[in-house]
């Protein structure tokens, strides 16, 4: 989401760092280029001035100027005081109330609100060990209590058992009822929404806020929508009273200008990011992680809880052993694609490393991609078990018959084969080195990886 920002700050703050000594007039300028790209970004304006006028008046004191570092000084001004828009401190889910503990789910139609409240469902129940209950409210949209549903039955969350006719009012109250009457921690009640914010809207959610009075109200704001999702979350704080914002389709091509303007505009922290479309694609906010990421600092806390969520401790000893043996196969490589696509994929992972700007511009003109990462692992699984075991059998013919069954054209094949031999080979002189005793450097491991198969 914050593409086009990260690239446009980089480029201005790397003229900083480039410099050593800084002027004044050399972090005004900078400040008024990190001031056109915020607002290109579509962060409201009245954020910008505020934004820009407290990071001028640290950047150009006597102790920034005079600094060793003045560029990265700067840099840091500017990330702590993108963290403290964005909210300081990442803000938790409030469960203190009696059991079952209401989530009220807002906001306006065709802003992911059904998917969103499934999401949270599954991670209440998968994460906090939660028993949680589904209600949909939505008695407007053509089978939005069905939709509800069938998430509710993919995820494994039990829903409210839907009755023909009644209002919303009356299924917040059976459902709080239902959840109590079933030991429930947790139940989530997915309102109604409408195409733009109107009074009919605003009383039917704060009639239901005033009968299970809730201990979260979210908002599900669509973040490809910019500015209008800053312009909802101020109305809905207005007549309704919010808890917290859940962002969705973060994983857009979107600007990223709602995400930087919600929490100054309307004092409401950001609790949620939906990264995807997948029931597990949710993610909490971290206000200083998202400062890093958009800065190009990356986020390496965040891809550490990725990696301890979704790789399997004994699979990756295995893995290990087998590639100080030597005797990493293709059955191996394909299961390291899994696991990026279960980490988030190629951009997820890009995204959260850090000094990788033009690295993904280079990957993505190479068209190194998710889809490659589900192209390579097809032309795999169209192999024998015997050939994924033993490359040096797959003659013409076998690549030939290989090619055909994943609907790739040979030279794939041979693309991959030829990423797999230099895969191979640098595991095996990282075994040679691990048994000879010797640490493995940062250098001596970068020499190992041959530069055509990471980007520089």
């Amino acid at each position: 989401m914050f593409d086009a920002l990260q690239e446009r700050l980089g480029s201005v703050f790397s003229k900083l760092t480039d410099r050593g000594a800084l002027k004044e007039s050399d972090v005004a300028e900078a400040l008024r280029e990190v001031r056109v790209a915020l607002l290109e970004a579509d962060v409201a304006l009245p954020v910008v001035k505020d934004f820009i006028a407290q990071v001028q008046e640290k950047a150009v004191g006597e102790e920034v100027l005079r600094s060793v570092t003045p560029g990265q000084m700067v840099i840091k001004i500017v990330h702590d005081h993108l963290a403290e828009m964005l909210g300081s401190e990442s803000a938790e889910l409030n469960f203190r109330a009696t059991p079952p503990v209401p989530i009220l789910i807002v906001g306006l139609q065709g802003s992911g609100k059904t998917t969103t409240a499934a999401k949270i469902a599954l991670r209440l129940q998968e994460k906090d060990k939660k028993k949680v209950y589904l209600a949909s409210l939505d008695v407007y949209r053509p089978a939005a209590q069905e939709q509800l549903k069938v998430l509710g039955e993919q995820s494994g969350v039990p829903t409210l058992p839907i009755v023909e006719g009644q209002m919303p009012l009356d299924i917040a109250r059976r459902a709080i009822q239902a959840a109590k009457l079933g030991g429930f921690d947790v139940v989530i009640l997915d309102t109604a929404g409408r195409l733009h914010v109107d009074g009919a809207l605003m009383s039917e959610v704060a009639a239901v806020r005033d009968a299970v009075k809730p201990a979260e109200t979210l908002l599900v704001a669509d973040a490809l929508t910019g500015q209008d999702a800053v312009n909802v979350a101020t109305e809905f704080q207005k007549h309704v009273g919010l808890t917290g914002i859940a962002l969705t389709r973060v994983d857009g091509d979107g600007r990223g200008g709602a995400a930087l303007s919600m929490r100054a505009v309307t004092g409401c922290p950001i609790k949620l990011l939906g990264t995807g479309e997948k029931l597990d694609a949710l993610e909490d906010f971290h206000p200083s992680r998202i400062a890093s990421r958009i800065l190009g600092m990356g986020d390496v806390v965040s891809l550490v809880e990725k990696a301890q969520e979704s790789i399997d401790a004994d699979d990756a000893a295995r893995l290990e052993k087998k590639f100080l043996k030597g005797q990493f196969d293709l059955d191996d490589m394909a299961a390291q694609f899994r696991q990026m696509r279960k980490m988030g994929g190629m951009n997820g992972l890009m995204a959260m490393l850090p000094g990788v700007g033009k690295a993904k511009k280079q990957m993505a003109e190479a068209q190194i991609d998710d889809k490659a990462l589900r192209r390579q692992e097809a032309i795999i699984s169209s192999m024998t078990p015997t050939e994924r075991r033993n490359v040096r059998i797959l003659n013409g013919s076998r690549r030939r018959r290989i090619a055909g069954g994943a609907g790739v054209e040979i030279q794939d094949v041979n693309r991959l084969l030829k990423q797999y031999k230099q895969i191979s080979t640098m595991m095996k002189k990282v075994g040679k080195m691990g048994k000879k005793g010797k640490g493995l450097s940062p250098e001596a491991l970068r020499n190992l990886i041959p530069p055509q198969q990471f980007p520089q």
